[in-house]
């Protein structure tokens, strides 16, 4: 298992066929990717999960955290935040946070990450904020 920086041209395939194979490549874009650092977890060299971080003025923001869905529920995306996690202490980030499906609360919160008040919806999904500082 192998865990580096790669390109949004890599990681943009992961996040779309694990959060939203229903849409087109383009849904899975975010404003800011083309500045953003995403990491990429390798088993046997197959890309099987990804991450984005987006540095800000207070912390960094992780986004489209992706595991492929036939790799789901193995421990790989687990490396992979713990990876993104030290990346940023290293980094001197004050803070990391996400937007959380509902659904991921409690993944989440193994990792230290607390919910915030805030929430919202995108796509029929229910979201919250969930922030650790580093």
């Amino acid at each position: 298992m192998i865990i580096k920086e790669i390109s949004l041209e890599e990681a943009l395939p992961v996040r779309h066929l694990a959060m939203w194979p229903d849409k087109d490549l383009d849904f899975v874009r975010v404003p800011g990717d083309e500045e953003a650092t995403h990491l990429g977890l390798f088993a046997n060299r197959e890309l099987i999960s990804v991450v984005s971080v987006f540095k800000k003025e207070e912390g960094a923001q992780f986004r489209k955290f992706a595991t492929l869905p036939k790799h789901q529920g193995k421990g790989y995306g687990s490396k992979l935040l713990v990876y993104m996690i030290g990346f940023m202490q290293k980094r001197d980030v004050p803070k990391i946070w996400c937007n959380a499906r509902v659904s991921k609360i409690d993944f989440y919160s193994n990792f230290g990450l607390v919910t915030t008040t805030k929430t919202f919806q995108k796509a029929g999904m229910d979201y919250v904020v969930m922030e650790k500082v580093l």
